[in-house]
């Protein structure tokens, strides 16, 4: 499976949780780690998913919103934490990747005002935020 979206996360499907049109599932990725989706009930059975079944969360790097205090409240699902290992500015925006447990990583494309008011460098520690709707969710066939 080849895609454009930078962060890609194996895990298993541990829980399907339908409503009406939409389904909540939640990937476990490891035993500290899981990332939460929202998709269409049609596209569960589009992919075949079920409880115990492997899949891949796919996340845009332009969809990962950064944060530097873990214990702010926020609307996101899903907050992976962990600490800066390489920051990047470009012309606009800048790529920062952040080292999360279990050597897995996470990349955020943010502007470069962001990373110099969030004081972003290698070694600080930060959070990875992604609302349940912009995860995608892929199975291999």
């Amino acid at each position: 499976m080849k895609t454009s979206a930078r962060n890609q996360f194996p895990g298993t499907v541990s829980a399907l949780n339908k409503g009406a049109v939409n389904a909540e599932v939640v990937l476990k990725l490891d035993d500290k780690s899981e990332i939460v989706a929202i998709i269409t009930n049609e596209s569960i059975a589009n992919l075949g998913l079920a409880v115990g079944k492997p899949a891949y969360a796919l996340i845009k790097a332009s969809s990962v919103i950064l944060m530097t205090d873990a214990s702010a409240k926020t609307s996101a699902r899903n907050k992976l934490c962990g600490t800066v290992s390489k920051c990047r500015e470009g012309a606009v925006n800048g790529e920062v990747v952040i080292a999360l447990d279990g050597g897995k990583e996470i990349v955020s494309i943010i502007t470069n005002e962001s990373i110099r008011s969030l004081g972003l460098k290698a070694g600080i520690p930060v959070c990875a935020l992604i609302k349940a709707s912009g995860i995608i969710l892929a199975v291999t066939e």
